[in-house]
């Protein structure tokens, strides 16, 4: 039975390699193998947001609404194929009644205006359902909201408070208008709108976008990040102009600046101390790789220099290991000047010279920015160049928010 086989075996080979000499035959070739192939990933990864406090004083976020529509804009990084909002009733003093939510994609030509194409709103739920009721001291996020948006855009958010609010959850300063109209308006054109005085943001605190970008990178820091003396609705901050350079890289933009912020200090409007606020400002956001920490001038400021450099250093050290310890890059971002604004003193001076030797030379923070360098004047160098100067002379104005951005070595902040 063996030798049978073996010898049919011999016949169909002799065959085989006779019939591939005849003329036009050839020998049959493997069959094709598909061409190996690298699945996109898309994640969630933060595309716009700002750092919340507690209510003002007076105002609308003192008072709170009810049976009234916010409409508020959220100027994009990156973009993706859907989107969620993230709302916080963080400093609320109670349940906070959330009725109905709305985005609509659209051009930042508009911006400044409550104007939506009507066939773009987009409802947003929540578990599956129109509203939500946000506990206070709580924060939310929407369910996946299946609208693509562009990098570089605008998201209109319109949110629906059907009962009284009690003080709302607030951004002091978000440069950037928002709108309120009477009663149930998130599925409405622009006309029933009116501007709401100031620049405060209300309630949403950021928009993530399902994406395949590499990630974002946080910007933390106080009125200089946050962009104190930048027009309003243009988007001119420097984490905003540094953002339209990182979108080269695949990165997003977070902006995570309060004005009068504080590592060392809680600032009631001014927001949590930096030790504070930076888990849930930074690490918790989702998709961060790194995050760009220019902050202290206050805690100089605010203690007329009393604060030692070793205190200023120790902050830093505890805002980089905790980055580290959650696998994000920390860079550091050295002091602008302030000579010549009010509470500048001698001893602040010091202090800010050894913050900013340490942040250069020290190797302790992933890399860092030499803020200081880029918008001071290199004939007096204790002060702001005078084409940057805002006029308080603590607070870059547009060309020095530019010289900010272009400071920035864009392959440091999104190296592996």
């Amino acid at each position: 039975m063996m030798l049978a086989e073996s010898w049919l075996q011999s016949l169909v080979t002799a065959i085989a390699v006779i019939a591939s000499s005849l003329p036009g035959t050839t020998a049959p070739e493997p069959a094709a193998q598909p061409e190996p192939t690298t699945a996109v990933v898309k994640t969630w990864v933060g595309s716009w947001g700002v750092s919340m406090t507690q209510a003002s004083p007076s105002g609308l976020s003192a008072t709170g609404v009810s049976n009234m529509t916010i409409r508020q804009v959220a100027h994009l990084s990156i973009g993706g194929s859907s989107i969620r909002v993230r709302l916080s009733n963080r400093f609320g003093t109670r349940p906070l009644v959330v009725g109905r939510v709305t985005v609509a994609p659209r051009k930042d030509s508009a911006a400044g205006t409550p104007n939506v194409e009507l066939l773009r709103i987009v409802p947003v739920t929540f578990r599956g359902k129109p509203g939500v009721t946000i506990p206070a001291g709580a924060d939310f996020v929407s369910d996946q909201i299946d609208v693509p948006v562009a990098e570089d855009s605008d998201v209109v958010i319109s949110t629906y408070f059907p009962r009284a609010t009690g003080p709302l959850t607030q951004h002091p300063a978000g440069y950037a208008s928002a709108f309120m109209a009477r009663g149930n308006q998130s599925g409405a054109g622009g006309a029933p709108y009116r501007k709401i005085p100031g620049m405060a943001r209300f309630v949403v605190e950021g928009v993530d976008v399902r994406s395949d970008a590499v990630g974002s990178v946080v910007m933390f820091g106080d009125s200089i990040t946050d962009g104190a003396s930048s027009p309003v609705d243009r988007n001119q901050r420097y984490p905003d102009q540094l953002a339209d350079l990182l979108l080269l890289q695949g990165f997003g933009t977070l902006n995570a600046g309060i004005g009068g912020n504080r590592l060392l200090s809680n600032g009631g409007v001014s927001g949590e101390a930096g030790l504070a606020r930076f888990e849930r400002d930074v690490i918790r956001r989702p998709g961060v790789k790194g995050v760009l920490i220019l902050e202290g001038i206050n805690d100089i400021r605010a203690t007329r220099g009393s604060i030692s450099a070793t205190q200023l250093i120790n902050a830093h050290r505890k805002l980089i290991a905790r980055a580290h310890a959650a696998g994000l890059k920390a860079y550091g971002a050295t002091l602008t000047p302030y000579w010549a604004t009010s509470h500048y003193t001698v001893g602040g001076e010091i202090a800010r010279q050894a913050l900013n030797q340490w942040i250069r030379t020290s190797g302790e923070y992933d890399g860092f920015v030499d803020f200081e360098h880029a918008v001071r004047d290199p004939k007096q160098p204790l002060r702001l160049l005078p084409a940057y100067d805002s006029g308080d002379h603590l607070h870059p104005n547009a060309k020095g928010f530019t010289a900010m951005a272009r400071a920035v070595d864009l392959l440091m902040l999104t190296s592996d």
